[in-house]
C-alpha cells in the first residue's frame, strides 16, 4: 500500500481528527481499574489501541463495543486473571510499558510480546524501577527487548529519579504505585505529558505534585465515570503544518486535545511565524477545543531542551515545516527519536534528502536547511506511521509526484488519514465536521498565541 501525492492548492478546511491515541490507551486501562462500568466515547479504533483492548480482555476485563468509537469497560477494581497465552502488544510501546506497571502487582506471570518494530524497543527503562518496587521482570530479547516476562506480586512504594523524561515510564510507576504499600514518588528531569495524572484525578484518585515530583499513595480504587476522549493533537499536527506553511490556507480543527503538555507544537509553529489561536471549550479530565490557523511564510527556529518531551511525537511533522521554512532549524536533545517505531532521526533525514533538502544528522537531532524547492521522490515510511503521514504532507508542496511506500502502519494511529488526504489533494475547500460535534465558541476561553494574531 502506498500514498501518491502531488502538489495541491492551499488547504481550506474544517475538520476533526480521531480520538487521542495516548488517552484512548489510558481510558481502557484506567477504566479497568475502577469499581464499575465506564462508557468511553470518541475512542480511537486504531490498531495500537485495539491491542490494549485485546490485552485487557485477556486479563479478564469485560469490554463491550456497542458502536464505532464507543466502548464500555467494566472495572474490576484492579483484580485481573492470569491470561491463557501471551499478551500481544502489537506495535504499541504505550501498551507494553503501562501494562507492565499494572501487571507488576498481579499474583501471576505474564509474557508480553509485540511486532518486529516493538520488539526492537528498550524495556530496561521500566524493568529497573519496577524491580526496585519488588516485581520480577526480565526482557528475553537482545539488548533488553521483548518478550517481557512479568512475575507480579506485592509492591513497595519507592522514590525514583528518572534519568530521562518519559510519560510512559512515569505512568507505569504511578499505576504500579496504586497497588504498592506506602508512597510512590516519581521525579522528572523535565516535564512530560501528564495524561495519566489528569485522568487519575478525573477517576477520583489524586496524585500529588510538588515541583518536578509526582507522588501517589497505594491502596486507592478508582471511581467509575464516563469519559470522552478528545481529538489527537499529534494527528492534527500534519494538517497544522500543511496549513501553517502555505499562505492563503485556512484551517479549523474542532474537538482537539489542548492539554498544555501536548501543545508544544503550537508554540513552535508560532515561533516560526504561524498565525493561529487555540480556544479551550471543555475541561473534564482533559482540555479540548478548537485550533484555527492561517497560512504564512515560516522561518527556521531552534527546538531543544525542556520543549523536546512535549513535541517528541510531532517532530516528523515539524521537520517538514522546517524544510518549508526560510532559514535553518536545529533540533537537539531528541535522542529518544532513535528508539521510536523506527530511528526517526535517520528516517527523516533520509526522506528529506531525497526531496532535495540539506540535512545534517546528529546523535540527538538534526539541522535542516529550509527554503529549497521540494521535489517529488519515491520514499519509504520505514514502517513508521508518523514518518508516512509527515511525508505525505511534504508531497503536497513538492514538484512532481511523491510516492510513500509501506503506509499500512498509518492504521495504528489514524485509520482515516488517507480519506482526509484525498480531500486535501482534490484542492477544494471542504468541511469534515458532523454538525452535532461543533463546539459552542461563545462558551469558550481563548488561549491566545498573540505573537502572530489571526
Amino acid at each position: 500500500m502506498s500514498f501518491k501525492v502531488t502538489k495541491s492548492a492551499p488547504l481550506r478546511a474544517e475538520l476533526v481528527v480521531p480520538g487521542d491515541k495516548s488517552i484512548s490507551h489510558r481510558a481502557i486501562m484506567l477504566g479497568a481499574l475502577t469499581n464499575g462500568p465506564c462508557v468511553i466515547t470518541n475512542f480511537l479504533e486504531g490498531e495500537d489501541c485495539l491491542s490494549t483492548m485485546a490485552a485487557m480482555r485477556k486479563l479478564g476485563v469485560t469490554i463491550e463495543h456497542p458502536e464505532p468509537g464507543t466502548v464500555i469497560v467494566h472495572g474490576t477494581k484492579g483484580r485481573f486473571t492470569a491470561p491463557d497465552s501471551d499478551l500481544d502488544c502489537g506495535n504499541s510501546g504505550t501498551t507494553v510499558r503501562l501494562l507492565s506497571g499494572i501487571l507488576a502487582a498481579q499474583p501471576f506471570r505474564t509474557r508480553l510480546t509485540g511486532d518486529a518494530s516493538l520488539s526492537k524497543r528498550p524495556m530496561r527503562r521500566v524493568i529497573t524501577p519496577l524491580s526496585q518496587m519488588g516485581a520480577r521482570l526480565s526482557a528475553n530479547g537482545e539488548r533488553d527487548t521483548l518478550p517481557l516476562i512479568v512475575d507480579g506480586g506485592p509492591l513497595t512504594g519507592i522514590r525514583y529519579e528518572m534519568p530521562h523524561a518519559s510519560a510512559q515510564v512515569k505512568s507505569a510507576l504511578l499505576l504500579a504505585g496504586l497497588f504498592a504499600s506506602g508512597r510512590t514518588t516519581v521525579v522528572e528531569p523535565a516535564p512530560s505529558r501528564d495524561h495519566t495524572e489528569r485522568m487519575l484525578e478525573y477517576f477520583q484518585v489524586r496524585p500529588v505534585r510538588q515541583g518536578n515530583e509526582i507522588s501517589i499513595h497505594g491502596g486507592q480504587t478508582l471511581e467509575s465515570r464516563d469519559f470522552q476522549v478528545p481529538g489527537d493533537i499529534s494527528s492534527a499536527a500534519f494538517w497544522l503544518v500543511a496549513a501553517a506553511a502555505r499562505p492563503g490556507a485556512r484551517l479549523h480543527i474542532d474537538n482537539v486535545g489542548l492539554n498544555p503538555t501536548r501543545t508544544g507544537i503550537l508554540a513552535v509553529l508560532v515561533r516560526m511565524g504561524a498565525r493561529l489561536r487555540e480556544i479551550v471549550e471543555r475541561n473534564e479530565g482533559e482540555l479540548s477545543g478548537v485550533i484555527e490557523i492561517e497560512g504564512a511564510n515560516l522561518t527556521g527556529t531552534v527546538i531543544e531542551g525542556e520543549e523536546i518531551p512535549n513535541v517528541i511525537d510531532e517532530i516528523p511533522a515539524l521537520a517538514v515545516a522546517a524544510a518549508l521554512a526560510q532559514g535553518t532549524t536545529t533540533i537537539r536533545g531528541a535522542s529518544e527519536l532513535r528508539v521510536k517505531e523506527t530511528d526517526r532521526i535517520a528516517a527523516i533525514a533520509t526522506n528529506l534528502r531525497a526531496m532535495g533538502v540539506t540535512v545534517t544528522e546528529f546523535d540527538d537531532g538534526m539541522e535542516i536547511v529550509g527554503g529549497a524547492r521540494l521535489r517529488g521522490a519515491r520514499l519509504t515510511s520505514f514502517g513508521d506511521h508518523r514518518i508516512a503521514m509527515a511525508f505525505a504532507i511534504a508531497g503536497l508542496f513538492a514538484e512532481g509526484e511523491t510516492l510513500i511506500e509501506d503506509v499500512e502502519c498509518v492504521a495504528t494511529s489514524y485509520p482515516t488519514f488517507e480519506k482526509t488526504l484525498n480531500l486535501v489533494r482534490a484542492g477544494k475547500p471542504f468541511r469534515q465536521i458532523p454538525s452535532e460535534e461543533r463546539g459552542t465558541v461563545g462558551a469558550s476561553v481563548l488561549r491566545s498565541r498573540s505573537e502572530n494574531p489571526l
